[in-house]
């Protein structure tokens, strides 16, 4: 089936509810797009992103008559940080985070779109539910990143210590920002990967006001997120796991996108799933690592007919 994605997005496609999903620890927030009566594809933001990410693409889905939940992992955005004396490992409690919806929703079959570290975790949750899965989109990452032990080994302990660094800090000790120099902060950040108006819209939940300081702001994200690298997976421990994942895949690559070392890993655990997944679609394209938001009307066509197509 083809999808009609015309130029310009009007009318109700622009609107979304704010969601609050419960937890434990307080709140998984996001942003609910289109019909509250249909199960929504869930999107998944990259690392220190958050729920805007999916901004310009989101009207384009929902103009197709389908619904887009898109969350702010815990620690980004608007939702809740975890709980102190924790630290984050950032690619199974994805796993966990989006288990906890499935669960509160009762929702069966999930489809995801992830980009970055969410495409990372649409894999893992693919893998560890296989027969829950119906469909999943990575964005300009393939799965979970790929570390040599020797090199986590390398950075561990500074981490470790780094985190009893950040609980020592109060309020008092958190930065204060203009608001023009948290944009120019970001545009450094993202190093081309994300324009001026991708900043706007990620500092939209990236920031929020610092207390009694007037006309000053703070990032919303938790310092903790910077210390994870205990994190990362081996590439034998990805491929068993991509050796599990049989719902339909489409990655997306940007020319200009992920860089990895050794360039192959990207490649690999693909190799892997398309010897057992329905189908698995590539799709090479012009743009950044973060296309899906500076450059939302080239890849919409390519999701959407995914999204809407079944596999032969």
């Amino acid at each position: 089936m083809s999808a009609n994605v015309n130029g310009s997005i009007n009318g109700d496609f622009t609107e979304f509810k704010e969601v609050e999903i419960p937890v434990p620890w307080g709140y998984i927030c996001g942003k609910w797009w289109g019909s509250r009566d249909l199960q929504p594809i869930i999107g998944i933001h990259g690392w220190q992103d958050n729920s805007g990410t999916f901004d310009k693409l989101a009207p384009y889905i929902t103009q197709q008559g389908l619904s887009f939940l898109c969350i702010d992992l815990p620690g980004h955005g608007f939702s809740s940080h975890i709980p102190k004396g924790l630290q984050y490992n950032l690619w199974y409690d994805g796993v966990y985070y989006v288990r906890r919806i499935v669960k509160h929703f009762d929702w069966k079959k999930i489809t995801i779109i992830g980009h970055s570290l969410g495409g990372g975790i649409a894999f893992l949750y693919a893998s560890i539910f296989p027969d829950e899965v119906s469909k999943y989109v990575s964005i300009d990452i393939s799965s979970p990143s790929v570390r040599n032990p020797k090199r986590i080994l390398e950075f561990a302990g500074i981490h470790i210590d780094k985190l009893f660094e950040y609980e020592k800090k109060t309020l008092a000790h958190t930065p204060c920002y203009s608001y023009e120099n948290m944009l120019d902060m970001m545009l450094d950040a993202h190093d081309g990967s994300v324009d001026k108006e991708g900043c706007e819209i990620l500092l939209k939940r990236g920031t929020k006001p610092c207390p009694d300081k007037e006309n000053l702001y703070v990032f919303t994200r938790d310092p903790r997120l910077k210390i994870a690298v205990l994190s990362f997976l081996s590439m034998d421990k990805v491929l068993y796991f991509a050796s599990r994942i049989t719902c339909e895949v489409l990655n997306i690559r940007a020319e200009d996108g992920i860089k990895l070392d050794p360039p192959a890993n990207y490649d690999l655990p693909l190799d892997t799933i398309e010897c057992t997944a329905k189908r698995l679609e590539r799709v090479v394209v012009k743009g950044t690592h973060h296309v899906h938001l500076t450059n939302a009307k080239a890849v919409a066509p390519i999701i959407i007919n995914f999204l809407l197509s079944d596999a032969d």
